[in-house]
């Protein structure tokens, strides 16, 4: 992705300091371009947790890089405790998203093949940058595969604009580049299909308003941003096209965990006879799990962010008001699981398939149980 004319990507290695860990530090966007150095397991426990970064993608390279920080700071008297409890911390910080464990998983796998410390540090670079350069590629074929959902509806509409829907921000700044949901948009306009983009604002951390509409708007891409219960009334009315969303966690069977107000627009679009597509890496899937209504657990996090919202004023200050009677309490769930029945199709690196268990193992073979 450019940023004035600069490609970044969201987490990256500092050029002139191998040890230091570089992330865009999203709490400042859309306001103000940050970039934040992470040194410790803390920084990154905290970059985490706090959102500095987000994204299933993102939060899981971000842990892969946090492991390798660990093997590189680990007392050497105590350093496979040291990197164990690292990646005990760094799975607590978040419990939704599966790419979180599964990369600090891979990462101590990567560790244990090594016999000397030396080798497991070096290890852990390897993967970590393995992690995020999958991330990225990932991402693009996914893109790829989108497209020809896009470039249909395009033909069918005889060049008209394709009108999307997403939820939430599950674009480049969710992942290490291109984003899953977003990755098809932007190959429909490096291929000159005309897309517009409806931005649900994603209340209540507005990563739509604040990250998603930015990144749409630094690439070109069309878009409105639309409060979040406008959905339903659009597609009642013919203006959504199909809605391609992202998600945190997917069951082996096609349950899908993502931000809270998901599965509100899956109930729309099937009432509506509109395509709901869910775009993932396959890390993001999760094998162990086959009914995420009982078995993913959903992340509540702080009133605060219910209760109050953050903004730019006349006067160019960002600030948080309170937005509730001072004595109401909130509750803040972060996701909702939408049953597999209401989506249309999964977009993964590896092609296209149904939202059952035997066409997510079509695709990936090797997650077959024993019989």
């Amino acid at each position: 992705m450019n940023v004035d004319g600069k490609h970044y990507r969201t987490v990256w290695i500092k050029s002139d300091d191998p040890s230091v860990i570089q992330v865009i530090d999203q709490r400042q966007l859309p306001h103000e371009f940050a970039v934040l150095d992470l040194k410790t397991v803390p920084d990154f426990e905290l970059a985490i947790k706090d959102m500095v970064v987000r994204g299933a993608g993102l939060i899981g390279a971000t842990a892969g890089y946090g492991m390798y920080v660990a093997a590189l700071t680990a007392p050497r008297s105590n350093f496979e405790l040291f990197v164990r409890n690292a990646g005990e911390v760094l799975i607590a910080t978040r419990p939704t998203a599966s790419n979180l464990a599964w990369a600090v998983k891979r990462q101590l796998a990567a560790m244990a093949q090594a016999e000397t410390i030396s080798g497991k540090i070096e290890a852990a670079f390897l993967t970590a940058c393995a992690i995020a350069d999958e991330d990225a590629a990932f991402c693009r074929r996914i893109g790829e595969h989108g497209l020809n959902l896009i470039r249909e509806v395009s033909a069918a509409k005889n060049g008209a604009p394709v009108n999307i829907l997403t939820h939430c921000n599950a674009g480049w700044l969710a992942f290490v580049d291109y984003g899953s949901a977003t990755a098809p948009i932007y190959a429909a306009q490096e291929a000159g299909i005309k897309v517009h983009v409806w931005v649900d604002e994603t209340r209540p951390r507005s990563q739509g308003t604040g990250l998603t509409a930015w990144e749409l708007g630094r690439q070109g891409v069309d878009h409105h941003l639309i409060v979040d219960n406008a959905g339903g009334h659009l597609m009642q009315h013919g203006l959504v096209d199909m809605v391609i969303v992202g998600t945190d966690r997917t069951t082996r069977n096609g349950d899908v965990a993502n931000k809270i107000g998901t599965y509100l627009k899956a109930l729309a679009a099937a009432d509506n006879g509109i395509p709901f597509y869910v775009a993932l890496p396959s890390s993001t899937f999760d094998f162990e799990m086959d009914d995420g209504l009982r078995q993913i657990p959903i992340e509540e996090r702080s009133a605060r962010e219910v209760r109050y919202v953050s903004g730019k004023t006349a006067d160019g200050c960002v600030a948080e008001v309170l937005v509730c009677p001072e004595d109401t309490p909130a509750k803040n769930y972060g996701f909702d699981v939408t049953p597999a029945r209401l989506v249309t199709r999964l977009i993964c690196e590896r092609g296209i398939c149904a939202a059952t268990e035997q066409g997510i193992l079509d695709l990936f073979p090797e997650h077959r149980r024993p019989a």
